[in-house]
């Protein structure tokens, strides 16, 4: 399956310590990968435990305005995933509605939107008032003679402010139907196949490791702290 977008994970637990560790993963993904990628960041569930994303690419048009650092992975490759089942118009109609800023205040509201997109009209290619007035026009009973001299921009603005259409940067995009469903609500709706995330399985040496370094630094902060504490007490 094609990635449509990806996002740089970074280990939090290191960025507050001064150091960036983070990779590019790639959705719609895998548990595999997943646990591969915070593995190599040192996301392991033990020593650190969170993680937070620095920045989003991809080729789906305007969304990674509408995604934040504290996104949830499963959400992520399950919009992911829906979106890879869109062919290329209902991609483009996707990108057109987001853009006008309708159902993105959450990763719930896109994944809202990937299954109501029939409750919308797009037309590609169509930039500005003129070019909708002329569309619409069409149909209209304008002698020949007269079409020259017609005013297809204020016919289009007309049009667009009575539907309340919008143009985005792929065509115009109007709602035709109030009906509109939520079909996702929270998590307990991704379906198991869309479900990614997990600590990576560590090897009981490696997990010893890990518990050992944990103490050593938390033996090795008090130490420090009581240091502190005598040099105020001089």
């Amino acid at each position: 399956m094609a990635a449509l977008f990806e996002a740089y994970i970074t280990n939090l637990g290191k960025y507050n310590e001064g150091e960036v560790v983070g990779e590019t993963l790639k959705f719609p993904t895998t548990t595999e990968e997943v646990q591969a990628l915070l593995k190599r960041i040192g996301v392991d569930g033990v020593r650190y435990e969170e993680f937070f994303i620095t920045s989003f690419d991809g080729d789906v048009l305007g969304l990674y305005g509408y995604l934040t650092e504290y996104e949830n992975l499963d959400e992520l490759n399950h919009l992911a995933c829906l979106l890879s089942e869109l062919d290329q118009s209902d991609l483009e109609k996707f990108e057109a509605v987001i853009d006008c800023g309708s159902h993105t205040s959450s990763v719930a509201d896109l994944i809202n939107l990937t299954q109501n997109l029939d409750c919308y009209e797009f037309y590609p290619d169509i930039e500005n008032e003129e070019d909708l007035g002329r569309y619409f026009s069409e149909d209209l009973p304008i002698p020949d003679e007269l079409k020259d001299y017609f005013d297809y921009e204020a016919y289009g603005r007309d049009i667009s402010i009575n539907e309340g259409g919008h143009f985005a940067p792929g065509g115009y995009i109007v709602q035709t139907s109030g009906d509109f469903k939520e079909f996702y609500r929270d998590t307990k709706d991704i379906p198991a196949e869309h479900r990614v995330f997990s600590y990576p399985k560590l090897s009981i040496r490696e997990q010893m490791a890990a518990y050992k370094e944990i103490i050593d630094g938390s033996s090795l902060e008090g130490y420090r702290k009581l240091s502190n504490k005598e040099r105020e007490e001089r």
